[in-house]
């Protein structure tokens, strides 16, 4: 399933049972001999929400939430009558997030997602230092200083506003701001450029999976980003290379993410040593 040029492999463990998931991640996401993907997610069962979700990064790291494919989940759960209800609770490491199936001729269209409140301070981004909020501080990374605000929506980020998205070198300067010392469980890399108060574009390097077509955290991460450093307003489109998400940052402190979902294809695994 993809959402908006995420692309995850979704494995039922209501059906199915995987023993190593950090090593068939690796596997399974090569797009050479694999199956090719962002990552692994797991469908499981909760025993607290409606499903569970387990997420692996393409690297076999495992991941506190993605934005992208909990909607996806939600659209999977649904389709497949994991859960009966179109809004769906589901258990994730950075807590249980409720999904909102918005369907048109009973299928679904778009899932609105309550991504909860965000978290500003350094020690829970994680990141070293006083713990303070990071709103536009200097940072010096690779000999390039840059301008960062960090943010937690239950996995880091951090976000460098620029003028133009198209001219950043991301494998560079993403690579080296994830891998940071600043940053001791990594971080997911986001550069943003203002379009309008209303509209921001953007580029993602996910902690794990290098740059992908679209991060939905991260796009939640950096409407607030914008909004803390007073050049937006708190309800914004995102534009990703994969598509647009639209994000809220209410007034309840709550951040809201509403997007598509959509399957591409479904198969076997040949192998059995997982």
């Amino acid at each position: 399933m993809q959402g908006i040029g995420n692309d995850y492999i979704y494995i039922n463990c209501f059906e199915e049972k995987v023993e190593a998931p950090s090593k068939l991640a690796v596997a399974m996401s090569d797009r050479h001999f694999g199956v090719g993907s962002d990552g692994l997610i797991l469908i499981m069962p909760s025993q607290v929400a409606d499903v569970k979700m387990r997420i692996f990064n393409a690297d076999g790291s495992e991941a506190q939430m993605c934005g992208n494919g909990i909607r996806c989940v939600a659209k999977y759960s649904y389709h497949y009558g994991l859960s009966k209800s179109d809004k769906i609770k589901i258990e994730t490491l950075s807590g249980i997030k409720t999904a909102e199936l918005i369907t048109v001729n009973g299928k679904v269209s778009r899932v609105r997602v309550d991504m909860g409140v965000p978290k500003l301070l350094r020690n829970d981004i994680p990141m070293l230092g006083e713990n303070t909020q990071v709103i536009n501080e200097p940072f010096l990374v690779a000999g390039v200083s840059l301008n960062i605000t960090c943010v937690s929506m239950g996995n880091p980020h951090c976000i460098i506003l620029v003028d133009d998205v198209e001219s950043v070198q991301l494998p560079i300067t993403g690579k080296a701001v994830e891998n940071h010392k600043a940053f001791p469980e990594k971080t997911n890399v986001h550069f943003a450029q203002v379009v309008s108060p209303d509209k921001i574009k953007m580029r993602s390097w996910e902690r794990g999976s290098g740059e992908t077509l679209a991060c939905g955290t991260g796009a939640v991460a950096v409407c607030i980003a914008c909004a803390l450093n007073n050049i937006t307003e708190r309800i914004v489109t995102t534009s990703l290379p994969g598509g647009e998400l639209k994000i809220e940052w209410a007034n309840n402190n709550k951040t809201y993410m509403t997007g598509p979902a959509e399957f591409v294809f479904t198969g076997w695994w040949g192998e059995n040593t997982f």
